[in-house]
């Protein structure tokens, strides 16, 4: 096997090959994209109109707008960055920031049922996993295993 190949394939702990160069699963392609335009526009609402993240008849402070402007920035970076990341086929990059994203929603999540919103708990459940199991995809290994880091 040359050099060549052999930097296109990470063998498993199981003994099975994943190719480095395969096609990323259109699932996760979607999600990924979908995702992304999500997460920029929840910034971009941040930023524009930040009484959309709050109860109805919440007061807007100073710190409330410094906060927002912390999710923006967060939100804009990773909304941008997961879709560039897919677009240039960088998948151990990409598998990076989808494993950030989803325990993002993990502690999202925590915080939602700290604070009783539980409407919402769900849906971000549900992106929390569909993101790590997306990055296991990409990276041919779930987050924890040293093949899919490696």
């Amino acid at each position: 096997m040359s050099p060549d190949q052999v930097s296109r394939e990470l063998e498993t702990a199981s003994g099975s090959v994943v190719d480095k160069t395969a096609a990323i699963p259109l699932w996760v392609r979607v999600f990924v994209v979908a995702g992304g335009l999500l997460m920029a526009l929840g910034g971009v609402i941040a930023l524009a109109n930040p009484s959309m993240l709050m109860a109805p008849h919440d007061e807007i402070t100073n710190g409330v707008k410094i906060y927002a402007g912390y999710v923006a920035a967060r939100n804009l970076v990773l909304g941008l960055f997961l879709p560039l990341l897919l677009a240039l086929r960088a998948r151990r990059a990409l598998g990076s920031m989808m494993v950030l994203v989803g325990l993002i929603q993990i502690l999202d999540l925590i915080m939602d049922c700290v604070e009783n919103r539980w409407a919402i708990v769900p849906g971000v459940l549900v992106l929390g996993i569909l993101y790590l199991i997306g990055a296991a995809r990409v990276a041919g290994a779930p987050f924890w295993r040293r093949e899919s880091w490696a």
